[in-house]
This record gives C-alpha cells, sequence and structure tokens, in this order.
C-alpha cells in the first residue's frame, strides 16, 4: 500500500482536533486520507493511517477517537477509542478497539509458538512444543513417542522452522477482531473475527478466530504463554499458563490450568488440571475436581475426582492413561502409575497401582 506524508492543512485539522504527535513527518497516510473523524488521539513515532471515512460491518462509523498508538499501521475503516497504549500492532480492516488499557509488543515474540509444555508428566521429559497449527495426532506423538527419538527429533525441527516464521516485532490484530473492555494485552496476536470483552491479562499468546467459527475471550480471563483456536470460548474468570486450546473448547467459571493442552470439544469449569493430555471431548464440570499427569479423551469426569502423581519424596514422576469412554465417579481417587480400560468406570479410592488395560 503506498502511504504518504500529511499535508500542512490535514495537520492544522488534527491539531484542531486535539491530536498531537512527536513528530508529524513520520506519520504518514493512504493517499484518500481524511482526517474528519480522527480526535484526541497521539501519534508516537512511525505510524501509517488508512482511509477511516466508511463504517465497520457492526455500523460504527470508523475514526481514531481519544487514544496513544506507537509505531502501528492502522488500516482502512478501522474504529480505535480510548486505548491508553497502542504500540507495535497492525490494525486490520474492520478491527474495533475499545476501552483498552494497554495493547502492545515488547521486543522480538512467537506469540506462544514454540511454548514447551509440560505434558502428561508434570516432573518433565515429555515436553510439547505448541504451535497455533497443532493436531491432538502430533501432539500425541511427540508425548508418548519419545523412545523413538529420531521420529521426535524430526518433528520438533519442522516445529522449530515453523515457528520460527512467526518470530516478529510487531502483533496484529486481524481483520473484523473486536477488543474492548479489556486491561493487559501484551504479545498476543489475533486472528480474524476474534472477539476479547473483559479479559484482565492475556500475555505471550495467539488467539485464531474466522468468520466461520471465531474465538472468544471473555470477562476476568488471565493466560500467560497460551493458544487458542477457532471455535473455542474461554471467559468467566479462567486461568490458563502454559496451555494450548484446540478447536471449539469450553473453558471457563474460574476454571484453572497449567502446563496441558486441550483438543476438540473438551469443556473445563469449575476444576483444576495440571499436565494433562486432554483429547478430544474430555469433559470437567466440577469445583472439586484435580486432574494431573494424565492423558484422557472422550472422558467424563465426576465431582471430586482426584489422583496422586508424588511417590514419596521423588516429586510428581508419576503419570496415568485413562483409555477413551472412561468415566470417574464422584470423590473417585487413583494413585499413578494407572492405567484404565477403554469404556470402563472408576468409583472409589485407588491406593495401589492398577493396569485394566486389554
Amino acid at each position: 500500500m503506498n502511504y504518504r506524508k500529511l499535508s500542512e492543512a490535514e495537520i492544522t485539522e488534527l491539531t484542531r482536533h486535539g491530536c498531537s504527535a512527536t513528530n508529524w513527518r513520520i506519520v504518514t497516510v493512504t493517499p484518500n486520507f481524511s482526517a474528519r473523524n480522527i480526535y484526541y488521539t497521539h501519534f508516537e513515532g512511525e505510524v501509517k493511517i488508512g482511509n477511516l471515512t466508511g463504517k465497520l460491518s457492526n455500523g460504527k462509523r470508523a475514526g481514531l477517537y481519544k487514544s496513544y498508538i506507537e509505531n502501528c499501521i492502522i488500516e482502512d475503516d478501522v474504529f480505535i477509542s480510548d486505548v491508553k497504549r497502542l504500540v507495535k500492532y497492525r490494525v486490520a480492516t474492520g478491527a474495533f478497539l475499545m476501552n483498552i488499557g494497554s495493547i502492545e509488543v515488547e521486543g522480538e515474540t512467537t506469540f506462544g509458538n514454540g511454548t514447551e509444555l509440560e505434558v502428561l508428566n508434570e516432573g518433565g521429559g515429555r515436553e510439547l512444543p505448541m504451535y497455533d497449527r497443532m493436531t491432538s495426532q502430533i501432539a500425541y506423538l511427540l508425548v508418548v513417542y519419545r523412545h523413538d527419538e529420531a521420529l521426535v527429533n524430526a518433528l520438533k525441527q519442522m516445529i522449530a522452522t515453523y515457528v520460527a516464521e512467526k518470530k516478529s516485532d510487531m502483533g496484529l490484530i486481524d481483520t473484523e477482531a473486536k477488543i474492548t473492555n479489556t486491561s493487559i494485552i501484551k504479545n498476543v496476536n489475533t486472528g480474524p473475527y476474534t472477539i476479547i470483552d473483559g479479559a484482565a491479562e492475556l500475555q505471550e499468546g495467539t488467539i485464531m478466530g474466522c468468520a466461520e467459527a471465531p474465538a472468544q475471550v471473555g470477562s476476568g480471563v488471565i493466560a500467560r504463554e497460551f493458544i487458542i483456536l477457532s471455535g473455542s470460548k474461554v471467559d468467566s474468570g479462567a486461568m490458563l499458563d502454559c496451555t494450548f486450546v484446540g478447536q471449539g473448547v469450553k473453558i471457563g467459571k474460574q476454571f484453572s490450568s497449567e502446563n496441558s493442552v486441550f483438543f476438540a470439544n473438551c469443556e473445563g469449569f469449575h476444576s483444576e488440571v495440571c499436565s494433562i493430555f486432554a483429547g478430544p471431548y474430555t469433559v470437567t464440570h466440577h469445583r472439586s475436581t484435580l486432574l494431573i499427569a494424565g492423558m484422557f479423551s472422550f472422558y467424563n469426569a465426576g465431582s471430586g475426582t482426584n489422583q496422586s502423581n508424588h511417590m514419596y519424596k521423588l516429586g510428581p514422576l508419576h503419570q496415568g492413561i485413562i483409555e477413551r469412554g472412561a468415566k470417574t465417579g464422584s470423590f473417585s481417587y487413583m494413585l499413578w502409575p494407572s492405567r484404565l480400560g477403554a469404556f470402563s468406570v472408576v468409583t472409589g479410592k485407588h491406593g495401589g497401582n492398577f493396569d485394566t488395560s486389554d
């Protein structure tokens, strides 16, 4: 896209609208630029601005209002209002930003891609480098097939190459993304049609939306080193730390996750999870449930479900496998290492190791 310097008349009009800039000479605009919808905004560093005379899909007139913008590219028909800090972002056509504390990129970042998650074994040794195109099949091979060093190394090299392409010192707020009422966003890429409303803190992550299945992040969410894919919704005070959220996942109601992955159509509410591999349709809904250092799929956790992965003073070295279609009853307990066969039900307390697989 071609950009030109502001004319003296345009600078005068912007100044009359309460705008300011450290250096107007490095604020550039598209040939058809108009200053009529820009008020009380400060420009710092190199800022590029498109045509802001149209309307967004929600009917809101494009424009920049009462914001601080530094080293950014603002594309056509964007709405930005009451953003206290917008630093090093490309804001794509149709994006809507309002009432944000800060949204910025600091240094070079891969936006959560390449972060190694201590999945399945809390003590390490099965680290999974997440990336925004990760599938459950690739993740399974990386976590479970550690004995095949050639395979694991080849997969890790391909992922590392992909992650290197993601490294940038400028973030992206993609087409039709909507970010409102959010306190802190740092080193986070947002895909097209993403909706963020009321999040408390988002750092080092990627949110991949699309028109058919927008990704949504809601009120009170705190997420650090994370990836959220299309069709997923994370809201109501959920806390994510080193967590991958696949497609069509629902997480909320103060759910807490650390070093875990969730694939298609999982649901997590109220519960606490640590170092779990949640394959498709893993579901936990109860406040008293802890899932730790286990592999699950097509699984329903009963209230109060619990496991132990410590063995005396050796630390959290153990893990469990719950094969597909299993169910744990209320207040069930299992001592890892154990393996539960497919389509099984666990009730009561099991303080010894067991293997009920075929």
